[in-house]
């Protein structure tokens, strides 16, 4: 652009939708790789809190014996 032209209301538009459309890309990639992560995270705890429950039940049963006499 020369320093006679002026700049239009269309020719900021189009930058701001450039601009724009560049980083809602980014911004859906980053969510999809968000959304995988903190459902492999939850699962995760999940499984994890299952074994270590299971395994502080196993370690705390107490064992009762009856026996007639």
């Amino acid at each position: 652009m020369t320093a006679t032209q002026r700049i239009t209301r269309a020719d900021l538009e189009a930058k701001f939708a450039k601009l724009q459309g560049g980083a809602t890309d980014k911004v859906a990639d980053a969510r999809q790789k968000l959304i995988t992560a903190a459902t492999v995270g939850g699962l995760l705890v999940v499984v994890l809190a299952y074994f270590l429950g299971r395994r502080k039940g196993k370690r705390l049963t107490t064992l009762v014996e009856i026996r007639r006499v």
